[in-house]
């Protein structure tokens, strides 16, 4: 059986981030899995849209083609009005990368609007889809989920040349991530500040436009820090200039509040790169016990963490082949693509099934 499905997410499917890619692995590898997958744009600002965007919206899906599950990424099922989700024609098939709520450094009220907002839409959604088990128990234990709803798809990782790193003196330090405060860049700069001292160069890649003036704040605090010459704040990389950041580094270090998974964890491990993350969210999931991990809070290991991976060449190339070595087992993206596929069949058969127990035809 060919499943099909409707592809429904906001904002521009070329944006640089993991939850911008998942959509677009499922829509490159759709046809190779048996999936007649179609992209269809959502209009307006989600999470955060206008009167006119909802209205649009609305439009959009009754626009839809009766009886077609839709697939909705997080970052708009989450924030959608429940009168929006009326409109749609067929299945709804929430994605969600993690809770909108969990966002870190919203304002609290806004925190709770967005839990409720979100409860309520996953209580429409005939099917969860979801990255990580981490994310599933939390939709289960938080947002009243079931678990037999839930399909746990995650991410695939490609493989990648190993890294040679940068064969200099001073270790090469990359992040990669949107400077937005749950990625903790902040706690990173400020972990380094007390290394400074010890030879180093950060490469922080990652746009700045999401959060403007977090991105000033990281800069401020790097100044703070005496590390301007130290840490180089490189902006949004394209493939070929991230390839070649990747295998220049001898280190990558991104110190998140919380993940849904965290794709770029997954990735620094199968460019066989000593990994330095936390212990937060889904990173443990993402990173197969091939990382070294800190509690989110605590400072004082992750500066023991990063004094140990600069100054300890043996610790370091130790924790390189482990990421290598793990890297191996990692999901690929036609294994996500597959797992998609298997739920929208599964879903087909339940209507088809309902359907003839009825009666209908």
């Amino acid at each position: 059986m060919i499943a099909r499905a409707i592809l429904a997410v906001p904002g521009d499917l070329a944006t640089p981030t993991g939850g911008y890619a998942y959509a677009r692995q499922l829509l490159a590898g759709a046809k190779a899995a048996g999936l007649d997958l179609v992209h269809w744009p959502l209009p307006g600002e989600w999470p955060s849209p206008g009167a006119g965007d909802v209205a649009q919206t609305a439009r959009c899906l009754a626009s839809m083609p009766t009886g077609w599950p839709v697939i909705i990424d997080g970052l708009a099922l989450g924030a959608m009005p429940e009168h929006v989700l009326q409109q749609l024609q067929g299945p709804l098939v929430a994605l969600c990368h993690h809770p909108l709520a969990l966002e870190t450094g919203i304002d609290p009220e806004l925190a709770i609007r967005l839990e409720a907002s979100e409860r309520l839409a996953l209580s429409h959604a005939a099917r969860v889809l979801t990255t990580s088990r981490t994310t599933a128990a939390t939709l289960v234990a938080d947002y009243g989920v079931a678990p037999d709803r839930i399909t746990v798809a995650p991410p695939g990782t490609p493989e990648f040349p190993r890294a040679t790193g940068s064969s200099g003196l001073e270790a090469q330090l990359l992040s990669v991530g949107t400077l937005v405060p749950r990625k903790g860049h902040d706690r990173l700069i400020s972990a380094l500040g007390r290394l400074a001292h010890l030879g180093w160069h950060l490469t922080i890649v990652g746009a700045e436009d999401r959060d403007p003036a977090h991105a000033r704040e990281l800069k401020a605090l790097t100044a703070q820090h005496g590390l301007v010459d130290r840490i180089r704040f490189h902006g949004p990389a394209d493939a070929d200039g991230l390839a070649e950041l990747w295998s220049g580094a001898d280190i990558f270090a991104l110190a998140s509040r919380y993940e849904g998974f965290g794709m770029v964890y997954a990735e620094a491990l199968a460019h066989g790169l000593p990994v330095i993350g936390t212990r937060a969210g889904a990173i443990p999931e993402a990173t197969m016990g091939a990382a070294l991990l800190v509690d989110p809070d605590d400072e004082e290991a992750l500066t023991e963490a990063l004094r140990t991976m600069i100054t300890d060449l043996a610790a370091r190339r130790s924790l390189a082949d482990r990421a290598w070595s793990a890297a191996q087992d990692l999901p690929r993206w036609p294994d996500t693509v597959r797992a998609v596929a298997a739920m929208l069949v599964e879903l087909a058969d339940e209507a088809t099934h309902g359907l003839a127990a009825t009666g209908a035809t």
